[in-house]
């Protein structure tokens, strides 16, 4: 994996170079004399792998200086700038000179990506790691998501079971009522007929000579229910008046009776009292 940035970075490092070499040694040839237009194209083609060198032994310790970065820009700036310079001033491929212009750019920018990658290198056990914490986590998204379906479909399949329950008791209700209002429908049709009314009214005439109520129909409708009513509300006892009773009852045989014995006759005679009214009466009179 390491091959596939540092070998890129490595070819259009060369490239550039020797092609900043050619085009300071060609361009500053007809001026000065060649040597020195070979120190000059070494100094900047040196400074450039000399800054590079070092930025690559600060990445190594994982170290970073912007002041060495901003040289090896520099050098970089320095080498297409001549790149350009002779392609403006060439008589002759000035077009060619140009498009290969960027070549030391590109190089640094190619180093760039190489250190950044290196910082962001994982090891295959740290890979391997990620790869199943990813893995785990798409199995529960995949399990999450066939639970939610399943519940869908359930509440889905509950729903229609109780819309249905629901429609089919709606069917029979109104069919009832529709049958109910017929069979009303006849009776005040019976009712309302003059024969048919006579003739009810004899049948239900009651004993006492000249009177003939009006048969009326059954009620058919919602009805009150019925107050509940306290048995000891009816015939509510004084406290005086249940000793006097408890008494009378207790001591009606000898031995006096127990309170078991007592209470079964005292209800039994007809009266009524709660069970703690009773107990209390008890307790009063023994």
């Amino acid at each position: 994996m390491r091959a596939k940035t540092v070998l890129p970075a490595v070819a259009m490092t060369a490239v550039s170079m020797v092609l900043t070499l050619a085009v300071v040694v060609m361009w500053l040839g007809t001026a000065v004399p060649w040597p020195v237009a070979l120190v000059v194209g070494l100094g900047i083609d040196g400074g450039w792998l000399a800054t590079l060198a070092y930025e690559r032994r600060l990445a190594a310790q994982g170290d970073h200086n912007r002041a060495v970065t901003a040289v090896g820009w520099s050098f970089g700036i320095l080498a297409a700038g001549v790149l350009v310079a002779h392609a403006l001033t060439a008589e002759e491929s000035a077009g060619a000179w140009l498009a290969v212009a960027w070549l030391p750019i590109a190089a640094k920018a190619l180093w760039l990506v190489h250190s950044m990658w290196e910082r962001t290198a994982l090891t295959p056990v740290a890979l391997d790691a990620i790869r199943g914490i990813q893995q785990e986590a798409r199995d529960e998204a995949a399990v999450a998501r066939a639970r939610l379906r399943a519940e869908a479909a359930t509440e889905e399949t509950r729903l229609t079971a109780v819309t249905e329950a629901g429609a089919r008791v709606a069917r029979v209700q109104a069919k009832t009522a529709q049958t109910l209002a017929g069979a009303w429908s006849t009776l005040e049709t019976a009712r309302a007929g003059e024969e048919t009314g006579r003739a009810l009214t004899s049948v239900t005439a009651r004993v006492t000579p000249g009177v003939t109520p009006r048969w009326e129909l059954p009620v058919w409708g919602p009805t009150e229910p019925l107050a509940a009513r306290s048995l000891e509300s009816a015939s509510a006892l004084t406290d005086e008046a249940l000793d006097v009773i408890v008494d009378e009852i207790r001591t009606s045989e000898t031995p006096a009776l127990s309170y078991r014995e007592m209470a079964a006759r005292f209800r039994a005679a007809g009266h009524s009292a709660s069970e703690v009214r009773l107990r209390a009466a008890w307790k009063r009179v023994a």
